[in-house]
């Protein structure tokens, strides 16, 4: 049997889940597709468990804040170990009420990764077995992700750009 393709996935998907598959892409080779959150366990199932795909290693769950369009994408890679193949699966949620279902109901290993992505961009996966932070102080009552803040203070004076020659 033939290796999947990149085209093989975009057929497979466009046939299970129609107008919920959108975005589709392929930057550097990677295929990369948009979905939403109602069906994103419906997706990353049928990836991971359908007779053809194979994508049963879960490889990294994270997130990217884009402050000018209110928008938080919680974006899965996944990696087919036999054909050797990845794809990426984003699902943009708004970012004042970031909720998306949990991952763990497929891969135990998400459970880590969920934690991660809640502790750094605040994003609340529904059903997780103990969401709670990971990395930062569970007193901090902000995500230090979320690109709410600017980089540094606009008042410090060793900082001028005229001093660095921009």
């Amino acid at each position: 049997m033939a290796a999947m393709t990149n085209e093989d996935l975009i057929k497979l998907l466009g046939d299970k889940f129609g107008n919920k598959i959108s975005g589709v892409n392929e930057p550097y080779g990677l295929l990369t597709i948009e979905t939403t959150k109602d069906v994103i366990i419906g997706v990353l199932g049928y990836l991971k468990e359908s007779a053809g795909t194979g994508f049963n290693y879960l490889t990294d769950i994270t997130a990217v804040h884009y402050p000018e369009r209110n928008h938080i994408a919680v974006v899965y890679h996944l990696h087919n170990m036999v054909d050797k193949i990845r794809i990426r699966v984003k699902v943009f949620i708004h970012e004042h009420t970031p909720t998306i279902p949990t991952a763990t109901v497929l891969w135990n290993g998400a459970n880590w990764m969920e934690r991660e992505t809640y502790d750094f961009f605040g994003v609340k996966f529904e059903g997780h077995p103990d969401l709670r932070r990971i990395l930062n102080m569970d007193e901090l009552d902000v995500h230090p992700m979320l690109k709410q803040y600017p980089l540094e203070d606009p008042n410090r004076v060793d900082k001028k750009d005229e001093y660095f020659g921009r």
